[in-house]
C-alpha cells in the first residue's frame, strides 16, 4: 500500500500524537523532579511548566483518539487549537531567538528586584554569586547581604547578573530552536488531520461517508 492512503494518513497521525504524548509526560515528569529536588522553588514556574505539559498531553489524546476512530468532530477541533498552538509558539520562539544582551540584561535587571529576598538568596546559593550588576546603591547593598559559599573563600564574588546573562542567553537560543523545530511539526499535524478527515475509511460503509 503506498504511503498517502488511509491507513498511512492513520499510522502517521498516531505516531505524531503518540510523541507529542511523550513530551507532554516528559514535560510533566521534569517539572516534578526539580520540584523534589529543589532546583526550582517558584511555584509559578512549576505550575506553568506543568500547565503546558497537560495541555499538550490533552491535545494529543483527543488527536489520537480522532485519528483511531475517524471521528470527524474531534479532528475538526484538534485542527484548529494545533493551528492556534503554532500561531503562538512559531511568534514567542521567533521572539527567544531574536531578543538582544540588551534587553536581556533590562528583563533581569526589573525581574530581580521583583523577587523576595528569599527568592534573591536561593539563586545566589544555587549560582554561587553575589548581586546583580553593581550598577547603584541597592546592588551594593544586595552584594553586602549576600550568604553565598564564594564569599567566604574570597572577599569578592563574580555578580549574578553575568551568570544570569550568560544562562538565559543560552535557555532562550535552546527555547527559541525547540520552539521553532515543534512548530513546523505542528503545522505537519494540521495538515495530516485535514487530510486524514478528508479521506474515507475503506473498511466503512461508502453510503455513511460525507
Amino acid at each position: 500500500m503506498v504511503c498517502g492512503g488511509f491507513a498511512c494518513s492513520k499510522n502517521a497521525l498516531c505516531a505524531l500524537n503518540v510523541v507529542y504524548m511523550l513530551v507532554g509526560l516528559l514535560l510533566i515528569g521534569v517539572a516534578a523532579w526539580a520540584k523534589g529536588l529543589g532546583l526550582v522553588s517558584s511555584i509559578h514556574i512549576i505550575g506553568g511548566v506543568i500547565a503546558v505539559g497537560v495541555f499538550l498531553l490533552l491535545i494529543a489524546v483527543a488527536g489520537l483518539v480522532g485519528a483511531v476512530n475517524h471521528h470527524q468532530v474531534l479532528l475538526f477541533f484538534y485542527m484548529i487549537i494545533l493551528g492556534l498552538v503554532f500561531v503562538f509558539q512559531f511568534g514567542i520562539s521567533c521572539s527567544c531567538l531574536a531578543i538582544n544582551l540588551s534587553e536581556q540584561t533590562d528583563v533581569i535587571n526589573a525581574s530581580w528586584w521583583v523577587m523576595s529576598n528569599k527568592t534573591r538568596d536561593e539563586l545566589e546559593r544555587s549560582f554561587d554569586c553575589c548581586g546583580l550588576f553593581n550598577l547603584t546603591t541597592l546592588d551594593q547593598q544586595d552584594y553586602a547581604f549576600c550568604t553565598a559559599i564564594c564569599k567566604s573563600r574570597s572577599p569578592t564574588c563574580q555578580m549574578c547578573g553575568e551568570k544570569l546573562l550568560k544562562h538565559s542567553d543560552e535557555a532562550l537560543k535552546i527555547l527559541g530552536g525547540v520552539g521553532l523545530f515543534f512548530s513546523f511539526t505542528e503545522i505537519l499535524g494540521v495538515w495530516l488531520a485535514m487530510r486524514f478527515r478528508n479521506q474515507k475509511d475503506p473498511r466503512a460503509n461508502p453510503s455513511a461517508f460525507l
